[in-house]
């Protein structure tokens, strides 16, 4: 099974950047200037240069253009909480909207967090999350495909967690997570209720089993508004 052709470009552009065509604070060339480059339109570009941006290898300036990441400082946060069980815990009823849900084949990013192989299919979706009714991030979700193969769509989207404790038997275990700022781009601006370029809080999260297997990645862009990191030393 073959990735989407922004997933494709999104492996290129990661790989050049690796091979160091362009340095930890390099403007890459324009979306037109890289829709040339590789054939494609202007919106298939911008998505899988939107995918890097969200993955922290790349991040926008406004008025400036799109750079070569620098590192940031990363803060481990203790625990490790499905969306659902969190907003429960809050009193807030949870729910999802799916935007999308295909199989496909990983990403470079996805192969290295998720630890697969060549020829692993994953399942990546979409989703906007909302508590009692209010829409508190939007989400992007992977999960190797074999993990979730006994699993029904509306057992994965509504509460994955739950679904591999519950159904699986599997334990939840540790998470790395990464959280950092950025502005709202129009697309994400309009599934959460908020203006373009309003602050909103970016949380990328590889999750593992307790045998340390991991079975999800995640990049989720939260209102900064209605929600709030606690950490716990």
């Amino acid at each position: 099974m073959s990735s989407p052709i922004y997933i494709q470009i999104h492996n290129d552009i990661r790989k050049a950047i690796e091979a160091g065509k362009w340095a930890i604070g390099d403007r890459i060339p324009s979306e037109r200037e890289l829709a040339i480059t590789f054939g494609v339109s202007r919106m298939t570009l911008r998505q899988a240069v939107q995918t890097l941006v969200d993955e922290g290898i790349l991040e926008r300036h406004v008025g400036s253009g799109t750079y070569v990441a620098n590192q940031k400082v990363q803060e481990k946060m203790s625990g490790v909480t499905g969306f659902t069980d969190l907003m429960v815990a809050q009193g807030k009823v949870p729910t999802s909207k799916t935007i999308t849900y295909h199989l496909m084949s990983p990403s470079l990013s996805e192969m290295e967090k998720l630890q697969l192989n060549d020829g692993d299919e994953v399942l990546r979706m979409e989703r906007i999350r909302y508590g009692d009714d209010i829409p508190i991030c939007f989400e992007v979700a992977t999960v190797p495909a074999a993990l979730v193969n006994g699993l029904s769509k509306s057992e994965v989207t509504e509460s994955l967690y739950r679904a591999l404790e519950d159904k699986e038997h599997l334990v939840i275990g540790k998470a790395q997570q990464t959280v950092s700022a950025m502005s709202a781009a129009e697309r994400i601006a309009e599934y959460l209720d908020i203006k373009r370029g309003e602050a909103i809080l970016r949380l990328r999260q590889v999750s593992y089993l307790q045998d340390g297997r991991p079975f999800e990645y995640v990049r989720t862009q939260y209102v900064g508004e209605r929600f709030e990191f606690y950490l716990e030393k």
